[in-house]
């Protein structure tokens, strides 16, 4: 076995990344506040470009201020300057990122950016670099050292950038007032979409699947309907569809042991009266936070004059991923 001690070699690169992040918090000043300002009014895209590992964190800053509400997307700066500047339009704002601010790719398309009018904002770690000289708003990251012990490997220039990019992108989530219903349209493929998109019409039982008896009905040919529709209920209605009751699995054991006559005693005699509900157009994850703190395992679903227009169960929840 190796005598490396490996627990000392990652706690030394987590305290020297953890104090380059630190140092990050003097640098929200006005250069923060300008550069958020110049992404919040750009009226075209947000053009995020880098090099090397550099470009690989621009790749996921690019990608976290598309899926916050900054339009954005990355373009790797050597295949700019073999056509790709055609994405580039007057009406865009730059983020370049260079640890050194020197390095060569990204230096020379600049004179081209800054000819199509383009406001440039740059991350660097060397505040008098050719970059940060070019930029409109350099946000200067202070970083001292890197964590590889030869301050070679990008390590905490890499760390700092993706933290000073979150910074930038949460910023202009909450000055747009982005919600979370915004959120999810950007990821209507994910257990998140489906859990802030998803609404109980979409999943619930409607029509001639509702479990559905009238007041008057026998407990005998309730439990035919609750069988019949297998959601473990049945809602209990007056003649004109208007939701007095639910009849549940847990109400039917509660009659038992009470031995009544299930043929001749009426619904409405053992029902729990009124039942949870939700309303149309409710959110499906809503649904699941109701069920878990009532500790039941059904719902009924009512429209907003008080109407009965639908049945839900745990299942039916599971089925669509919301859980």
């Amino acid at each position: 076995m190796s005598t490396f001690n490996f627990i000392a070699a990652g706690t030394r690169t987590i305290e020297i990344e953890h104090a380059t992040i630190s140092a990050l918090l003097a640098q929200l000043n006005d250069s923060f506040s300008k550069a958020c300002e110049l992404l919040l009014s750009c009226e075209g895209r947000v053009i995020v470009t880098g090099m090397g590992k550099s470009g690989h964190i621009g790749n996921k800053i690019a990608a976290t201020l598309a899926s916050t509400g900054t339009p954005a997307f990355f373009v790797h700066p050597g295949e700019a300057s073999h056509g790709d500047l055609g994405m580039f339009t007057g009406k865009d704002v730059v983020l370049a990122l260079s640890n050194s601010g020197e390095t060569t790719e990204v230096i020379t398309i600049l004179p081209l950016i800054k000819r199509m009018g383009a406001p440039l904002v740059s991350m660097t770690s060397n505040s008098d670099s050719t970059l940060s000289r070019f930029a409109d708003v350099n946000l200067h990251l202070p970083v001292e050292r890197e964590a590889c012990p030869h301050n070679l490997a990008p390590t905490s220039s890499t760390t700092a950038q993706l933290v000073m990019g979150d910074a930038l992108a949460i910023a202009l989530l909450e000055a747009r007032g982005f919600s979370p219903e915004d959120f999810a349209f950007s990821h209507p493929g994910g257990s998140l979409g489906r859990q802030l998109l998803l609404r109980v019409d979409d999943i619930m039982h409607a029509g001639e699947d509702i479990p559905q008896v009238t007041v008057n009905t026998s407990i005998r040919e309730a439990l035919l309907e609750v069988t019949q529709k297998r959601l473990g209920m049945t809602a209990v209605t007056n003649t004109t569809g208007e939701l007095l009751g639910i009849f549940t699995d847990g109400d039917l054991r509660r009659t038992l042991d009470q031995e009544i006559d299930l043929k001749n005693t009426s619904i409405a005699d053992v029902m729990t009266p009124g039942g949870t509900t939700l309303k149309t157009g409710s959110l499906a994850a809503e649904a699941l936070k109701v069920m878990q703190e009532r500790k039941i395992n059904a719902l009924l679903i009512t429209d907003h004059q008080g109407q009965l227009a639908g049945a839900l169960n745990m299942h039916d929840l599971l089925k669509a991923g919301v859980i």
